[in-house]
């Protein structure tokens, strides 16, 4: 097998070897003002921003942020749902020179105490949200966390839909209740707009946002990001999707932004992405089914990245039907593996081929693509992007490279892979390889002609009676079972085989469980016996993540605390 296998598989007009930008995002958008300022920019809740207009409110974030002290190395937090002050908090704070800290509402309290320290957040700009507000407040005095933005729900909206409107009256937090440090958002943006310039000297040393990955052993670690990671990761997006691709054009697209913008996916996707080509980004702050549906067909979307449960919970819709979904042009499944059998389904109701990526955190977002127009295969998230290289490692000797072909640990490396961790020189040492890949803790192989397939992660694997299980591929092979819309598979403690796999299904609506000696005989054909799984349980959801991905987290905690449990007392 050659050197670089891919390169043989991409689509007519792309190459791996493009010239990726690298001087920063800022340029992307300066560039698309100056070329479509009266094309919409941004839609929110019955308002639409010109490019025009929303250079404007940039530059006034900018400068309000400015008067805070805002400026090169000063870090800014951002935490908020996806509503119009993201998108001008977010560029508003590179505008200033400074370097913005995404933090999720999902975290523990514990969790945002722990990002805004290790982050060295001083400034922070939240919604007057309850579910956000108070969790702010409630550390301003025990962090170092020393003042806080606060935007209003609606004040960038004209007319809230259904979903936003039940949103604002749930969680809307009376003005009366905030604290004296805090700063209105509106008072934030009363200046001239005239923020002081800070020309980046170096843009693959300056850090443009602390990404904090999902911490899923400990506390979570910030992937540094810089200017030039972020560029180079949007160019591959457009290398791959416009320009030669000819699948979207500058100037003309609707991009719809559901997944949440503090994730990195949508950070680079739904946003850096839309607003380099001169996009219109239609910001939901909120998944709902039937009302991303309805946005589709009305608004005639035509790209729309999104989560596996996403699409499932499109496909699986009972009127999917009844929307003209033929605008679509690319929808990319990205975050957590795309079952094969949805990809199918989505594609035969939509009529638009679901294509699927993989990306991590630390490579901005961005490591592979799946050509829309090229070869597509089943169970694989495509070809390494433009300028990326991909090798694969021993698991168990992770000094030593296996030829393409052979199962190992992926490394990724390339101008979109972060240069380490914020403040954590031994987790940086430890992620990367002697010759600069970082060490994904994804297992995978490569086919002939370049194509990934990621079994699973290091830390899910299995060991059965001393046999290597991914449980990946058995929750593939569940999928298969017409009667299935989401599967998780973990392992339980076995006393004879060490552990064994157990399956969490969630049933498509209408259909009836079955029992595990069913299930196993839909399997035979399908699994190893050292695959086979041990345990069943239905469940009438799964647990997600924020940005709804399925987790196995919640699951092995419940395994731990039932093993702990059972546990003789010594």
């Amino acid at each position: 097998m050659s050197e670089a296998p891919w390169i043989k598989s991409y689509p007519a007009g792309v190459r791996w070897d493009a010239e990726l930008h690298s001087a920063g995002v800022l340029g992307m958008l300066d560039e698309a003002v100056r070329r479509w300022p009266d094309h919409a920019a941004l839609s929110y809740s019955g308002r639409t921003f010109s490019y025009r207009e929303l250079s404007g409110l940039v530059d006034r974030t900018a400068a309000g942020l400015q008067r805070l002290g805002v400026g090169p190395g000063v870090h800014v937090g951002l935490y908020l749902p996806n509503v119009p002050q993201y998108v001008f908090a977010f560029m508003g704070i590179l505008r200033a020179g400074g370097t913005v800290v995404n933090y999720s509402p999902l975290d523990a309290a514990e969790v945002l105490a722990h990002k805004i320290e290790d982050s060295q957040t001083d400034i922070l700009i939240t919604l007057d949200l309850v579910s956000l507000y108070p969790k702010m407040s409630a550390l301003m005095g025990g962090t170092r966390l020393q003042a806080l933005v606060v935007g209003a729900m609606g004040e960038y909206g004209a007319a809230p839909d259904e979903s936003q409107a039940q949103l604002a009256a749930s969680d809307l937090v009376s003005a009366v209740q905030f604290d004296a440090q805090c700063l209105r958002f509106a008072e934030l943006l009363d200046n001239d707009g005239r923020p002081q310039h800070h020309p980046l000297t170096d843009p693959e040393r300056s850090i443009a946002v602390l990404q904090y990955t999902g911490g899923t052993t400990g506390l979570p670690k910030g992937a540094m990001l810089t200017h030039a990671n972020l560029a180079a990761a949007v160019t591959q997006v457009i290398v791959t999707n416009v320009d030669n691709a000819n699948l979207l054009h500058h100037g003309r697209e609707r991009c719809l932004a559901v997944l949440p913008m503090f994730h990195v996916f949508a950070m680079v996707c739904d946003l850096l992405f839309p607003l380099s080509i001169g996009a219109e980004i239609v910001l939901e702050p909120r998944f709902d089914a039937g009302a991303v549906l309805r946005t589709i067909g009305d608004r005639r979307i035509s790209c729309f990245p999104g989560v596996p449960t996403m699409f499932t919970a499109l496909a699986s819709h009972p009127q999917v039907s009844e929307y003209d979904l033929r605008s679509l042009k690319v929808c990319a499944s990205g975050g957590a593996p795309l079952p094969v059998e949805l990809m199918r389904r989505f594609v035969d109701l939509t009529g638009c081929r679901l294509t699927e990526a993989w990306g991590m955190t630390e490579t901005s977002a961005c490591g592979t693509f799946t050509p829309t127009l090229g070869q597509h295969k089943a169970g694989s998230c495509g070809i390494p992007q433009p300028g990326v290289t991909i090798r694969f490692l021993d698991v168990e000797d992770p000094a030593r490279v296996l030829p393409y072909g052979e199962r190992g640990e992926i490394a990724i490396a390339g101008p979109n892979v972060m240069p380490g961790y914020w403040r954590n020189d031994e987790a940086t040492r430890e992620s990367f390889t002697c010759d600069g890949c970082f060490r994904t803790g994804d297992v995978g192989y490569m086919d002939e002609d370049g194509y990934l397939y990621i079994v699973d992660r290091t830390k899910d694997m299995l060991l059965c009676g001393g046999f290597n299980v991914y449980p990946r591929v058995i929750e593939e092979a569940i999928h298969e079972h017409p009667a299935v819309e989401e599967v998780l598979v973990i392992g339980i403690p076995d006393d004879f085989r060490g552990e064994s796999p157990k399956a969490y299904v969630k049933l498509r609506a209408g259909q009836p469980q079955f029992t595990l000696d069913e299930l196993k005989l839909f399997l035979k054909n399908r699994l190893g016996k050292h695959e086979m799984v041990h345990a069943l349980e239905f469940r009438s959801e799964l647990p997600k993540t924020a940005v709804g991905k399925l987790s196995k987290k919640m699951l092995k905690d419940e395994v731990e605390v039932q093993s702990s449990a059972l546990a003789p007392t010594p």
